[in-house]
């Protein structure tokens, strides 16, 4: 016995695509908008939880100053030591100011660039939201060792346990960079220039220019945007003022994708 088939009239027919295409808009809506909830949520999630820690970073190091260098794009802070500022001067043994900051600078990136890459392993972030960590070169020296070691930096017991108090002890009797005359201790030096500072709070950018971010970008009475990197002739004398547009670099990279040139001197 065959059944009859029954088929849909003509005008129903027709309308059946529309129809899946009209459910198909809205089942894409559905989802998306649950899609941005769920994305609203980890990201409410993520502002609030803990920033997860990266065990390490391993690359080809960029110095911005004599305890702080930056490994693709992320600032690094060697853990335990402190070296002098990149503004900062100490004494020689005749009594002679010298840029004893710039020249730790200088000595570090010599070092690195001797056996790269550098690898840091992770230990804390600091106030800045610098990734602080033990750093060696790729023939596994020390680089906070070594600093201390030659007199471009000191053991910082706040936060070394004195790990470093060996080698600081060597530089000291052999009278090694900052050891060969008068200096002040990093953390005083920069504590006395806070204290230098007026009763206005001033911005975040400019506390982390001097220590930190040392590339100064400065407009001429041209019109005409210039910085001046630690080092250069007319660097101490070149005054910053954020109101007018003047601002700090953190490298010269930064400085140049920002439309800085550099000074010829």
């Amino acid at each position: 016995m065959r059944y009859k088939r029954h088929r849909l009239p003509y005008a129903v027919r027709r309308l059946i695509p529309t129809v899946v295409i009209i459910g198909g808009i809205f089942a894409y809506q559905a989802v998306e908008r649950s899609g941005a909830q769920v994305g609203r949520l980890f990201d409410s999630l993520g502002s609030s939880a803990p920033r997860a820690a990266a065990k390490t970073i391993v690359g080809r190091a960029s110095v911005v100053d004599g305890d702080t260098i930056e490994i693709a794009g992320h600032r690094v802070r060697f853990n335990g030591i402190d070296a002098p500022e990149s503004s900062q001067y100490c004494e020689d043994a005749k009594g002679f100011e010298y840029a004893c900051g710039r020249i730790a600078a200088k000595a570090l990136d010599q070092f690195l660039a001797s056996s790269r890459p550098v690898k840091c392993a992770f230990v804390e972030w600091d106030q800045y939201g610098r990734f602080v960590g033990n750093c060696f070169r790729a023939d596994g020296r020390s680089v906070a060792g070594w600093l201390v070691e030659n007199g471009h930096a000191l053991d910082w017991p706040q936060y070394s346990r004195r790990e470093f108090a060996g080698p600081q002890a060597a530089a000291k009797n052999a009278k090694r960079g900052i050891w060969q005359g008068r200096f002040q201790e990093p953390w005083d030096w920069r504590d006395a220039r806070t204290e230098e500072t007026t009763e206005v709070a001033p911005s975040p950018r400019t506390l982390l220019g001097p220590s930190s971010c040392g590339i100064k970008g400065n407009i001429s009475v041209e019109g005409e945007r210039i910085y001046h990197a630690p080092g250069q002739k007319f660097y101490r004398q070149t005054k910053i003022s954020e109101a007018q547009g003047e601002r700090w670099f953190c490298s010269e990279a930064e400085a140049r994708e920002a439309g800085w040139r550099k000074a010829k001197r």
